[in-house]
């Protein structure tokens, strides 16, 4: 097949003119034209697939941080266990709704991402696109606020709070607790404003005391305790952090890598319960490669000791994010969730094996 491309690129430079000047530019003709072929030739006989994987840069999300540090050293976690001729790529979100447009847009096929983007991504599709492959993490969320004597909702009545990005596992989490205590919250103002920023821009204005507040997650949480000098005012510690979400589409097209790639994220969550010290090294270096967050070990260790990493999913959590998200005004939709989680166990990937 490559010889046959050889010759018609051969074939195809000699008609035309042909005085020197133009025989002297149909030699570089076909010397490019075999080039190309040569390459395209290389390539068909050696194509790969590609898994693309979104991540996003908290310690709540380890299992990924963990995995692209193994990739970015050449021994892929998930490349090894996905077999011979698989790639991965991993792309950084700095919060869930950007990373669910990605699954939506076809620019990724799987992303760990908190439960409510995930969660709005399959109210959005009707229960038609996303799925839920696993659980990943537990905790690692906190609401600091700048005053010690800070100690309820009521106390932050006229106050401003900050949340990563409108509509994220965080920002669903802050409003339904302030209403839960008698605060009165809306997208536009209310008894405590609510305003989505991104983490880097929440702690440097945190730091400046321009905001009085920010339920946000771990690094960020530690960091605005001992570098900012926040307080804890609350830190629920049995909320669904990140779970390894995907589209219909892709266990469609796809089943058996995403079967694979499920049972390495499972392996991968009870190797990063078993070897924190390694884990928390290889955070610490993805961190600082790809968002240049050069965090200490001692403070990734502790911000260990708030999160759980478990691949255990609830439906329960999701059909609590929903009842919260309605709360705040974030969602109208109530739907059957029956769907949303899907694992080989519950019931087979769709597709079919080849």
């Amino acid at each position: 097949m490559m010889r046959w491309e050889l010759l018609c690129a051969e074939e195809f430079v000699v008609y035309g003119d042909t005085t020197a000047g133009v025989r002297q530019s149909s030699h570089r003709l076909v010397a490019l034209f075999c080039i190309v072929f040569l390459l395209c030739g290389i390539h068909a006989g050696s194509s790969r697939e590609v898994v693309r994987v979104g991540l996003l840069p908290s310690v709540a999300h380890a299992q990924a941080l963990v995995a692209a540090n193994m990739s970015r050293e050449g021994k892929g976690w998930f490349e090894e266990r996905l077999g011979p001729g698989v790639d991965v790529q991993w792309f950084v979100f700095h919060a869930g709704p950007s990373a669910m447009e990605a699954i939506f847009s076809g620019s990724i096929d799987l992303t760990y991402i908190g439960p409510y983007p995930a969660l709005n991504g399959y109210l959005r599709s009707n229960g038609e696109d996303i799925r839920v492959l696993s659980g990943a993490a537990y905790g690692g969320e906190a609401l600091v606020v700048r005053r010690p004597e800070w100690k309820s909702a009521r106390d932050l009545r006229g106050r401003t709070i900050c949340t990563p990005q409108l509509g994220n596992t965080q920002d669903v989490a802050c409003r339904a607790w302030l209403i839960h205590n008698g605060m009165q919250v809306s997208l536009t103002g209310g008894d405590v404003r609510v305003v989505p920023l991104e983490n880097p821009d929440i702690f440097a204005q945190f730091a400046k005391g321009a905001i009085d507040g920010a339920w946000t997650v771990e690094p960020w949480v530690s960091r605005l305790l001992t570098e900012a000098g926040g307080y804890l005012l609350h830190r629920p510690r049995d909320t669904a952090t990140a779970v390894l979400a995907t589209s219909a589409r892709f266990l469609e097209e796809k089943p058996a890598i995403a079967r694979r790639f499920l049972a390495a994220h499972q392996e991968l969550t009870i190797w990063v319960t078993k070897n924190p010290r390694k884990a928390q090294e290889k955070i610490r270096q993805e961190l600082l490669e790809s968002v240049r967050q050069d965090l200490s070990v001692k403070l990734i260790r502790e911000v260990w000791k708030g999160i759980i990493f478990k691949n255990a999913v609830q439906l329960r959590d999701f059909e609590q994010f929903m009842a919260d998200a309605r709360l705040s005004k974030l969602s109208r939709a109530c739907f059957d969730l029956s769907n949303l989680i899907i694992t080989p166990s519950a019931h087979p990937l769709h597709g079919s094996e080849k």
